[in-house]
């Protein structure tokens, strides 16, 4: 695994040029995703400025250009019409300011009807490489580029660690206010959530205060990439917990979580109905971020970064990494939540595969089982020997997921059995593979599992438990390779 050094990571990208050659040699990757949301070369994080203006839906991500390494991030644009169907449309913001000399890291957008405006942090370091996180905004220009601000909204409290980041932008038409949740951490280095006001998008920024969530005050040690939404009457508060092991998830100490409960902008208390659930089980799903104007009240759409911080992955030294996931309908039924895939995703299916034990690299796989013990082995070798397994065990309603089976294997001190606890017996699967991602929708989205896999050429094979029905599709490519920056 190369070695980088500072020099390599933070170097400034100044001309498309520099890495034409790199994209054309990543693009021959056989692990090249092919509807899912990918880099053009380098690594890929959290998704950003996830918004909905005109007709067209915006995403950006953290990129890093130079290979698989977190250095200097860009926000890098797409665009789709549907969710389903993504165009490159290069670089969003750079970091070229004093404010950003060291990155543009995450943020969100929202849309006013008329103007589109974005929210980031900007990760500045001095001669000594002290950070000082920046609130800073931008808006879309006439020419489809984000145009920066020439100051911040405001700079970190001395109050808090610099772990201060990752600004959430919300609209509360109860308040008329726009409000921004800022992950942070205390200085005596517990997880929080900063909230700001204002009744303007771009100016009158005040510090409201830190939420409160009774019971929560001892809940690892940074919350990234904070969300609120209301969803049919209830709030969903979502976060990612770092710095801290919690149950059922191995050695990992980076987590998606979510509560549902009530907020009060007022008291800013955040009152739970229930236990925090995983808001994925899987090995890589992480910085989850909600699109803002979605104009429905009873849903919210999510996407997510296949990945996690510290991790390293077989594409590495082909020096690119990381992928976005399927977006994701969010809604609450029963004071539970519910992810299914995105509407339309059933557009992808161009031909029915025959279920002869094989399946291709890119593909949805249906299952219907009677909510017995049941057992799901993909990525096998011909003789059914290793693979990806899923086995579930009805008297305890888990499935326990297995990656240890698969011949290129990674991250195996972070951990690679995972269990995925259900409330109702299992009757259904959707599982989509995509090269070297796969994504598991089960029981209609009452839980999911996402993880990277990497197979080699004699691992497209695959076995069921009887108890079941099956179903393969092959999918047609909807996310564009094309090089653009």
């Amino acid at each position: 695994m190369k070695q980088w050094t500072l020099e390599e990571r933070y170097r400034v990208l100044k001309s498309p040029e520099e890495i034409r050659e790199l994209h054309e040699r990543i693009s021959r990757s056989v692990y090249r995703q092919t509807y899912h949301v990918q880099p053009v070369t380098g690594l890929s994080s959290d998704p950003n400025g996830f918004v909905y203006h005109k007709g067209l839906w915006h995403l950006f991500f953290q990129w890093c250009p130079w290979g698989a390494v977190h250095g200097l991030k860009y926000w890098y644009h797409v665009t789709s019409k549907d969710l389903i169907s993504w165009e490159n449309a290069g670089v969003g913001l750079k970091p070229d300011s004093f404010y950003d000399n060291k990155g543009n890291h995450s943020g969100s957008g929202i849309s006013d009807g008329e103007e589109l405006y974005f929210f980031y942090t900007g990760n500045h370091r001095d001669e000594n490489w002290v950070r000082t996180p920046y609130t800073c905004a931008a808006y879309l220009g006439k020419d489809g580029k984000p145009v920066k601000l020439g100051k911040p909204l405001f700079g970190p409290r001395d109050d808090y660690s610099e772990h201060q980041r990752d600004p959430k932008i919300i609209f509360n038409e109860e308040k008329g206010k726009y409000y921004i949740l800022i992950g942070a951490q205390t200085l005596d280095q517990k997880g929080t959530i900063l909230i700001y006001e204002s009744e303007k998008l771009l100016e009158g920024w005040s510090f409201k205060g830190q939420l409160h969530v009774p019971g929560y005050e001892d809940f690892g040690g940074m919350w990234e990439c904070p969300y609120i939404v209301n969803i049919s009457g209830y709030d969903l508060l979502i976060f990612s917990p770092q710095y801290t092991k919690l149950p059922g998830r191995a050695e990992s100490t980076n987590h998606n979580v979510y509560l549902i409960g009530h907020m009060d902008y007022d008291s800013l208390t955040f009152t739970p109905i229930s236990d925090y659930r995983y808001l994925d089980f899987g090995f890589d799903f992480y910085a989850a971020q909600g699109a803002a104007n979605v104009g429905d009240p009873d849903k919210a759409i999510l996407i997510s970064w296949i990945g996690l911080p510290d991790n390293h992955y077989p594409t590495e030294p082909e020096e690119w990494e990381g992928s976005m996931t399927l977006p994701r309908e969010l809604r609450i039924v029963d004071e539970k939540l519910v992810q299914t895939p995105i509407s339309g995703i059933e557009s992808l299916r161009v031909e029915e595969y025959p279920a002869d034990g094989t399946f291709p690299s890119a593909c949805e796989i249906e299952i219907e089982t009677d909510g017995r013990d049941f057992e799901l082995a993909l990525f096998t070798k011909p003789d059914g020997s290793g693979g990806f397994t899923m086995k579930y065990d009805a008297s305890q309603k888990t499935a326990v997921f297995d990656k240890s089976g698969m011949t290129k294997r990674f991250n195996e001190n972070v951990g690679e059995v995972l269990p995925m606890p259900l409330e109702k017996p299992l009757q259904k699967i959707r599982v989509f593979v995509d090269h070297s991602s796969v994504e598991f929708f089960v029981n209609d989205g009452e839980a999911t599992f996402t993880s990277h896999v990497y197979p080699e050429r004699d691992e497209f094979h695959m076995s069921v438990s009887e108890n079941a029905e099956m179903r393969i599709w092959k999918l047609r490519p909807s996310v564009e390779d094309r090089f653009v920056v």
